[in-house]
C-alpha cells in the first residue's frame, strides 16, 4: 500500500502515493481534474517518472448525499485516517439539517488545528494596494476552539432559557441587555490548544528561517479568552525556545530596567543572531497595519475567528481568494488536508470560468508538506510566468494592463504548456 506514515516524527513518503480527494461541489468538478492534471506533469519532469501521485476519490457533501445519504460517509474519514494526507475542492454546507459545517467537521474530527493561509503576491497580477510585494505572511489560524467549536443556543429555545438561567442566577451576570430575545454563544479558548497552535508557528519561523511571530488577539476586550492567548503564546515561547526567540515582554523588561537603548540594543543583537522575534499587536490594529506596514509581519498566529477575518483581507490585497491556497493541518499526528479556500460558487459552475488557482496553490502546498518541494517550485514559477504574460481567467484578467482571458480548461492547459 503506497501511503505516507510518520516514524520518529518525521514524515515518510513512497515515491509511489496515493493521495485520496474530494471533487468539491459546485465548481469543484471543473477544478480538480485540471489540478490533478497538473500536479501530475510537474511531478513527472521533476522527477523524471521516478515518483507519482495514485489519486483516490473519497466522497463527501452533494455527491456523497446523492450516491450514499451521507454528507460525510465514514470510508471518507477512514481514508484520509488511513493515508494521512488529502485534498478537497470547495464544499456546500446543507441548509436546514445535515452536519453543521462539512469543512469543520473534518478539520474537529482529524483535530486538524492548524489552519495555514500563505499570502503572497504574483508579479503580473493587479491588486488595490501600492506595493502588493511587501505582503509576504503565513497565517496560522488556530483551527478547533474559538466560536468555530459551534457552542450556541437559538433565541427562544428552552436552551437560551436555561443559559440564561444559569448565568443570572447561578453565576450572577447582569450584563445582558435583552436577555428574553439573545441567543447566546460560548467562545473556549484553552492552554492547550493555544500552545501547540503558537508553538506550530514558532517552529514554522525557525525552520524557514522568518523573522517574527506575531501573536493577533482582541485581548484588550476579550480578556481571558483572546488575552490568554497572548500570555500562555508568551510563555510558550519563553519556556520552549528561550535560545531561539526573543519576546516582547523580554523587551520590555530590559527597557524598564536600563532603558530603550538597552532595549533596541537587545533587540537588533537577537535579530542579527538569527532569533525569532515574537510580538503581539491587537486584532483591529493588525488589520490597520497589513495596509500600512505589511512588512513588519512575517508568521502570524492567532484565533479561528481573528483568522477568517485576516486571511481573507490579506488575499484581497495580493489580487483574491482565487489565488489563496490553505491547509488544515496537526504537525504532532501529521494528518493535513489542502483545499481550496473559495466557496462552491454555484452561479459560475459549469462556465468554464472559474480560477483553479487556489486548489493548485494548495496541491503545491500538499507537495511542499510531503517533502516534493522541486515539483511544487515548477509550479509556482509556472503561475507566475502565465500572469507576467497577462494569461489567467477572467477574474484576474480583467484587471491587467495586458490582460488575456482564458477558460478554466485553457487556462490549465496553458500552465502545462510552460511547465
Amino acid at each position: 500500500m503506497n501511503r505516507i506514515t510518520k516514524e520518529n516524527g518525521r514524515l515518510v513518503v513512497p515515491d509511489k502515493v496515493t493521495i485520496p480527494f474530494i471533487e468539491g461541489d459546485g465548481v469543484g468538478a471543473e477544478i480538480t481534474p485540471i489540478c490533478q492534471r497538473i500536479v501530475n506533469e510537474a511531478i513527472g519532469r521533476a522527477y523524471g517518472g521516478q515518483r507519482a501521485i495514485e489519486w483516490k476519490e473519497v466522497l463527501a457533501g452533494e455527491k456523497a448525499f446523492k450516491q450514499t445519504g451521507s454528507w460525510l460517509p465514514d470510508e471518507t474519514m477512514d481514508a484520509f485516517r488511513q493515508y494521512m494526507i488529502g485534498i478537497k475542492g470547495p464544499l456546500t454546507t446543507p441548509i436546514g439539517g445535515g452536519i453543521r459545517s462539512l469543512n469543520v467537521a473534518l478539520r474537529q474530527t482529524l483535530d486538524l488545528y492548524v489552519c495555514l493561509r500563505p499570502v503572497r503576491w504574483f508579479r503580473g497580477v493587479e491588486t488595490p494596494v501600492k506595493a502588493p510585494e511587501k505582503v509576504d505572511m503565513y497565517i496560522f489560524r488556530e483551527n478547533t476552539e474559538d466560536i468555530y467549536a459551534g457552542i450556541e443556543w437559538q433565541q427562544g429555545t428552552p436552551e437560551a432559557s436555561k443559559f440564561l438561567r444559569f448565568l443570572t442566577e447561578e453565576m450572577g451576570v447582569t450584563k445582558v441587555r435583552f436577555p428574553e430575545s439573545s441567543s447566546f454563544g460560548v467562545k473556549p479558548v484553552s492552554v492547550e490548544g493555544t500552545e501547540r497552535l503558537v508553538r506550530a508557528a514558532i517552529e514554522f519561523a525557525i525552520t524557514n528561517h522568518l523573522p517574527s511571530v506575531t501573536l493577533v488577539h482582541k485581548g484588550n476586550i476579550m480578556k481571558f479568552t483572546e488575552g490568554g492567548f497572548k500570555l500562555w503564546g508568551y510563555a510558550l515561547a519563553e519556556r520552549e525556545f528561550a535560545d531561539k526567540t526573543f519576546t516582547w515582554p523580554q523587551y520590555e523588561k530590559i527597557k524598564k530596567e536600563r532603558g530603550e537603548d538597552a532595549a533596541a540594543a537587545a533587540l537588533l543583537e537577537a535579530e542579527a543572531a538569527g532569533r525569532v522575534v515574537i510580538k503581539d499587536v491587537i486584532a483591529d490594529a493588525f488589520l490597520q497595519n497589513t495596509l500600512l506596514i505589511p512588512e513588519e509581519y512575517s508568521v502570524v498566529a492567532t484565533l479561528n475567528l481573528n483568522g477568517d477575518y485576516v486571511s481573507d483581507q490579506l488575499a484581497a490585497m495580493v489580487g483574491g481568494i482565487g489565488i489563496a491556497p490553505g491547509a488544515n493541518i496537526n504537525y504532532d499526528s501529521g494528518y493535513a488536508i489542502f483545499e481550496a479556500t473559495h466557496g462552491t460558487a454555484p452561479n459560475i459552475a459549469g462556465k468554464n470560468i472559474v480560477n483553479p488557482c487556489s486548489l493548485l496553490l494548495s496541491s503545491v502546498m500538499m507537495l511542499e508538506y510531503m517533502g516534493w518541494n522541486e515539483a511544487g517550485r515548477l509550479i509556482t514559477a509556472a503561475l507566475e510566468h502565465a500572469f507576467t504574460e497577462g494569461r489567467a481567467t477572467h477574474d484576474l484578467a480583467r484587471f491587467m494592463p495586458n490582460g488575456h482571458s482564458l477558460g478554466t480548461r485553457e487556462f490549465g492547459e496553458y500552465v502545462m504548456s510552460i511547465l
